[in-house]
């Protein structure tokens, strides 16, 4: 189905501005320091989106590239780009098969958008391209895994507003079990949006693939590309203690 809601990148992006992208670049360096094995020049932003993480990268001097498939979010970015002076190289692509020009140092894919690689072929597929393109001892850090599918509240709605000027977006985000032997969810995001008194509501569906952590680690291990370091908080580099819907996941390339 074709999505309305990347259409819309600056509602979007003010959707999720409770964003803060300098407290994740200075996680992503904390996790650079720990484990990487390799000086960290240029970095990879898979699914990057309007990629605020990423000009964060970039305003520090990393070599920046945000992959996305939709063009009207890249656009978005670029224009963004102009305004604020940052560099970034941007990539049209499918993030579970594409190509770069470069490989890079450090790759990460943010708020569990590791879940539209939708199926294990899939995801072995992207686990293919990323090693491609990831230097030897560099890292590839997954955010927010969904690992925590048998708890009932994860199930439940979760409704939250933001504010940019006198534009106002309320968004609701629901995942709803569709086939647990296949391990599929229909995930609801909904946007609606005052936007100077103009009032519209933009609403996408899609059918996503639980990744359950064994079965990562096991997926990894068949594609004999990484190793896997561990689970992690989403905040702060430090293994995680018990079930979360805020983690990380962390790779390093062989």
């Amino acid at each position: 189905m074709k999505s309305q809601i990347y259409d819309q990148a600056k509602y979007y992006e003010i959707a999720f501005s409770f964003i803060d992208a300098k407290k994740q670049g200075d996680l992503f360096e904390e996790f650079i320091k720990k484990y990487s094995k390799r000086k960290v020049k240029t970095v990879l932003d898979l699914g990057c989106g309007t990629a605020l993480q990423l000009r964060e990268m970039a305003k520090r001097g990393y070599g920046a590239i945000g992959l996305d498939a939709s063009a009207k979010m890249l656009d978005y970015l670029r224009r963004e780009l102009l305004a604020d002076g940052a560099k970034i190289e941007t990539v049209k692509a499918d993030m579970n098969k594409f190509s770069l020009k470069q490989k890079v140092d450090f790759v990460y894919i943010m708020m569990g958008s590791i879940s539209y690689t939708k199926n294990n072929k899939l995801f072995l597929s992207h686990l293919n391209s990323v090693a491609e393109y990831l230097n030897s001892g560099g890292l590839y850090l997954i955010e927010n895994l969904t690992i925590n599918w048998a708890d009932p509240k994860f199930w439940k709605p979760q409704i939250w507003t933001m504010r940019r000027g006198k534009i106002k977006v309320r968004t609701t985000y629901q995942p709803i079990p569709k086939d647990l032997l296949s391990q599929t969810v229909t995930q609801t995001i909904k946007l609606k949006v005052d936007d100077n008194g103009k009032r519209m509501e933009f609403i996408d569906k899609d059918e996503l693939k639980i990744i359950a952590p064994e079965e990562l680690k096991l997926l990894v291990e068949k594609n004999g590309k990484f190793e896997f370091i561990g689970f992690f908080e989403r905040y702060k580099a430090r293994p995680l203690r018990k079930i979360s819907s805020d983690n990380i996941a962390l790779l390093r390339r062989i």
